[in-house]
């Protein structure tokens, strides 16, 4: 017996870590549930960056993108789950190129 019917996804105008965002209607308690979101695709050109005291997440994101709230899109990129992680100092981090940003479906 399927469960999880009508699998669907939500587009945003936007751009958004919640692109593609798949949704699922489940038959045994006729709810909707709310899957996995889509990451950032790896082929997405980058630029290398050697991390330096004190940066963050939205520091960098303030500097390549214009925008602190862009944060997301550099953890995503390097698959880091907590955005309040300390970056390790003197280690690269990959920059996606704001340009040529894609999501692959998960």
């Amino acid at each position: 017996m399927d469960v999880l019917k009508n699998k669907s996804y939500k587009s945003y105008d936007k751009l958004s870590r919640y692109n593609n965002f798949t949704y699922y209607y489940q038959s045994n308690d006729k709810k909707y549930i709310y899957g996995i979101t889509s990451r950032l695709n790896d082929k997405t050109s980058y630029t290398n960056y050697l991390v330096k005291k004190n940066d963050t997440l939205d520091t960098l994101a303030l500097y390549y993108y214009n925008n602190p709230t862009y944060f997301w899109i550099i953890a995503d990129f390097n698959r880091i789950s907590d955005p309040y992680k300390k970056l390790d100092e003197n280690t690269y981090i990959k920059i996606p190129s704001f340009s040529s940003i894609s999501f692959e479906n998960i």
